[in-house]
């Protein structure tokens, strides 16, 4: 079973269609780069996986769970929400970092209001500490053991898009989604979050990456879609993708991007 399956996904604002039935699946383990030009449907998609839009249509599975059905008829509860929005994460184009918190309280932070959304009261302490040894762990992972006292005004770019990486995985989601995790940085910056993304895929997450970098998509994606005016347009491995477009859409897109 595909640990994310979407199905017949639709989205509209007004009577501008921005998805218009959008279908595909991921395997476990999978990387899976999202490319496109601006307006296509690429950030919209994740949004609607990630419940920060409502999908107008379509069917959303998660790790064998449904987490959006256009037809369900009841509504899902509070307890069912929470427990569908913990199998995702994403990491956002703008990183969205508490300017007021440093970086240990950037990560440990949404897992302490998970913890009290479980209403797991006892050993508040224990918990407590158990939860920042889990933070500091991920911090150190995107080598960042040295900058836990320091605010996000403190850091580069690229520093504060790996505490936004570490705070996704802090939470354990089945699926760790990117929006255009570099496109808010230097060249410099962008190498050293993309090797991060990159370590990630050798230690077996699975990840969908919405990129306009499209050496990272063909050197690390083990799947590429290419997106156009809300539809997927072409699908497929890295080398029949890129080395053999069947859309003319796709050939004048990956065209123009390397030129």
């Amino acid at each position: 079973m595909s640990i994310l399956e979407v199905t017949n996904l639709e989205k509209s604002f007004g009577k501008t269609r921005v998805l218009k039935g959008v279908s595909f699946t991921l395997e476990a383990g999978e990387v899976l780069s999202v490319i496109g030009s601006s307006g296509s449907g690429k950030t919209t998609l994740l949004r609607c996986i990630n419940a920060l839009e409502t999908a107008d249509g379509g069917r959303i599975t998660v790790d064998g769970s449904v987490i959006f059905d256009s037809e369900r008829t009841q509504k899902f509860s509070k307890a069912e929400q929470r427990r569908n929005q913990r199998k995702v994460g994403l990491v956002f184009q703008q990183f969205n970092l508490f300017p007021q918190y440093n970086v240990l309280q950037n990560v440990t932070l949404p897992m302490l209001l998970q913890a009290r959304s479980r209403r797991d009261d006892s050993g508040r302490r224990a918990l407590t500490a158990q939860i920042e040894a889990t933070a500091r762990g991920y911090l150190e992972r995107v080598n960042l053991s040295d900058k836990l006292e320091s605010y996000p005004c403190e850091l580069s770019g690229g520093q504060q898009q790996r505490v936004a990486i570490a705070r996704a995985l802090a939470l354990e989601p089945k699926i760790l989604f990117f929006d255009e995790p570099t496109s808010a940085l230097d060249p410099e910056l962008t190498v050293e979050v993309l090797k991060v993304i990159r370590g990630l895929k050798n230690a077996g997450r699975t990840m969908v990456v919405v990129t306009h970098e499209m050496e990272f998509a063909r050197n690390v994606s083990d799947k590429v879609i290419f997106m156009a005016d809300g539809v997927i347009e072409e699908e497929g491995t890295p080398e029949q993708l890129f080395g053999a477009p069947k859309s003319e859409k796709t050939a004048a897109f990956l065209t123009r991007s390397y030129d």
